[in-house]
Parts: C-alpha cells; structure tokens; sequence
C-alpha cells in the first residue's frame, strides 16, 4: 500500500501533526475513512484528524442494515444508491482481502410484513418496479410478495394478515467490522497520516487553514469536511448567515441482543424498526430518530420500546438478554440527502458529510466523489446531493 517515495512523516498513526498536507480530511467516522482510503489508493499526502478515536461516533452503532430505496418512481438519486449498494460487496471483498479482517457483510435481503390488506396491493405493484429498475447485466434482484415467513417465526405470523415482501437486493453489515477494517488499511499508509483525539474549530479558507481547538493549525491544499453532525457548524462558519441551519444533529438509539438466531436470515423492516441478525450470536436491533433530546449518549424508555416491539416481531428474541444499549447523533442535512462537494465560494473546502440512515451503503461512492472534487473531475453526484444546493435550501 505505501510507496518508497513517500514524503517522511507521513502515514500510519500519529500525535503530530504536519505543518501542511495536500489534503486534510477532518473526521474518521465512515464517510472520512473511505475517504482516505481512496486518498491513498491514488497516492495523495493526506492527514486525517478526528475528535476522537476513529468511527466511535455515529459510525459506531449496532445496526448495519443496507436498505435500498423502495424501487418505484425510480430517478437519478435511487440510481446512485442502486449502484453504490450493488458496487459494495466488491468494495468490502477487495479490503477483507488486504486486511484480512471481516466486515460482516451479508447480501442477506429484507423482509417486511403487510399487517393489513392495502399494503399487499402496493407491494404487488412494487414487484413489477423492482423487475424493471434492480438489474444490472444478468444480475436481477426482486421484490416478491408472498403469503408467509420463510422461516416461521420470523417474523410472526400475527403481522404478515396480508402476506410480507421478501426483497432479495437489501445487505447488512458489521458498522463496527467495516470502520476496524477501513482503519486498520490506514495503518499501514504510506501516504495517509491519522491523528486522533484532536478537534478542528474553524477553518480559514483564505489561507487555506484547519485551526484546532486547544491550539494549532495545519495548511491545506484541499480539505474534506466528514466530520458527521460536527460537520455543519465548520461549513456554516465559511458561509454567509442563512435563515435557517444547514443540518442537524439526529440521535438514534439502538440495542444488541444475545439469541442463537441464524445470521443468513434476512433484515425484518416494520414501521421504523429493524431487526438485523449478524453473525457470533447476536441480534441488532433499532432504531430511533429523535430530533429533540437532553443527553445525546444516554438510552432510554424510546429504546425499551424498541426492544418490547422486536420481542413481539420476533418471539425467539422474547427472553434474549440484551448486551449492550447504544445510543449516538447521526447527521442529517437540511434537505435530507448527503451533503458533497466543494463550497461554491472556497472550491478547496469540500463537503462529505449527511447520508442520513444510508451512509453505510453508500460512503464508498460518496467519497469517490468527494476526491473527484479534489483532483478537479467531474463529481458524478445527482445535483441535490451538492453542498451547493443545500446551502440554497437554507437560504430560502
């Protein structure tokens, strides 16, 4: 992975920072460690930075599943997240292989149950969508309706009165497994230096300047901004005040169970909750979306009905002790989508950030985007994704 004619001082970890990069990429949660990742898969001197350790934030959840978008009404943003979903496999193939480390990754499919007779309706016509739009050369995926579970008890057969979809494109993934194994890549670096345990404050984009909180600064040719929620304040610092904010913080709250539950089954998907069954035994379960909330680590009586609600789902999962109780801020931009690309008043300050509910699915692609932006070539991104379009939302 690294090259001899690396700059000296640069790859691997670090606690000092470089007095100037080629490109700084701020925030090591899943959107920046692919990032990186690509960063030196093309050679560039780049110093990641992160608050903390790298994917402790958001990005260390219990969740992992990788849904795709529902296949009606099919347009340009269902088309990139079909193609980023479809290109992952390969994607976590080729960095278990240098790594040697597994990421979790199942194409396992989705079920999800029609409790009352109109949804089964709906769904038919979603099974002809799925035939037209989840295909790739000889690669089909489909949307099948059918009467009940194939495995009895998951889910019970007290949801699915009108039948249940059985959707066979949906993935999950270990989000722990995939940020170890995209961190344990940056290790060994040549080209891509990791510094942890330090905050970006402000950003000075007329001397190309990442100033950090306690001190310090470090020059930038280019400059990643994926620091999830943190991401928003640092991009509205180097743009003029709009009405109204550019993203926010999101808090979900999510529980991993301990059951002997085969972790081939597929993803359960019912009113906003999850049940996703990965591999060493263990059942996640999640998750909530909370707006508003007083502690943004702490979990609470939204998550014990989560977990009354996947015990009533699944009756397996009825006595299963839960491990551990997780709770953390995803961000959400202001129009929802991911946030890309270069600000359209300081091109070097580029945007990789949002992916509300996605971001697993498709940080890949985003960060190929984010790193076309850096080299000058053409993102690729359906236009609403762009910095630049959020930013005129807010100003509205």
């Amino acid at each position: 992975m690294g090259h001899a004619d690396n700059p000296a001082g640069f790859g691997g970890q670090s606690r000092v920072l470089p007095s100037s990069a080629d490109l700084v990429i701020v925030g090591g949660g899943v959107m920046g460690l692919w990032a990186a990742v690509k960063a030196e898969r093309l050679g560039i001197r780049t110093l990641l930075v992160d608050a903390g350790p790298l994917g402790q934030g958001a990005s260390g959840g219990l969740l992992g599943a990788l849904m795709p978008h529902m296949p009606d009404k099919w347009n340009d943003k269902k088309q990139f997240q079909f193609d980023a979903l479809l290109s992952l496999e390969d994607e976590i193939a080729e960095l278990e292989a240098e790594t040697g480390m597994a990421c979790g990754y199942r194409r396992s499919g989705r079920l999800i149950p029609l409790p009352k007779p109109h949804l089964r309706k709906i769904a038919l016509g979603h099974s002809a969508d799925a035939e037209a739009c989840w295909r790739r050369g000889e690669r089909r995926f489909h949307w099948h309706v059918l009467d009940r579970p194939p495995q009895k008890g998951w889910p019970d057969a007290s949801f699915t009165a009108a039948g249940l979809v059985h959707d066979t494109f949906a993935a999950r993934v270990s989000p722990r497994g995939l940020v170890l194994a995209l961190a344990a890549f940056l290790r060994s670096a040549g080209h891509v230096q990791v510094v942890e345990g330090i905050e970006a404050e402000t950003i000075d984009p007329v001397s190309n300047r990442i100033i950090f909180r306690g001190g310090g600064s470090v020059a930038f040719g280019h400059c990643i901004v994926s620091a999830g929620h943190r991401s928003f304040p640092l991009l509205e610092g180097i743009s003029p005040p709009y009405p109204r904010l550019i993203g926010q913080p999101v808090k979900g709250q999510a529980a991993l169970l301990k059951a002997d539950i085969d972790p081939a089954l597929p993803v359960i998907f019912l009113n906003g909750l999850y049940v996703v069954a990965h591999e060493g035994g263990h059942v996640a379960v999640g998750s909530t979306s909370e707006d508003v909330f007083d502690d943004p680590s702490s979990t609470d009586t939204q998550l014990d009905d989560l977990i009354l609600r996947a015990r009533a789902l699944v009756p397996a999962l009825a006595k299963a002790p839960v491990a551990e109780r997780w709770a953390g801020l995803r961000p959400k931009a202001i129009d929802r989508d991911p946030m890309v690309g270069p600000h359209p008043d300081h091109a070097r300050v580029i945007a990789l950030t949002g992916g509300f509910k996605v971001s697993f699915g498709i940080a890949h692609r985003l960060a190929d985007a984010a790193l076309n932006a850096v080299n000058g070539r053409e993102m690729r991104l359906p236009s609403s994704f762009t910095l630049a379009n959020h930013l005129a939302v807010a100003s509205r």
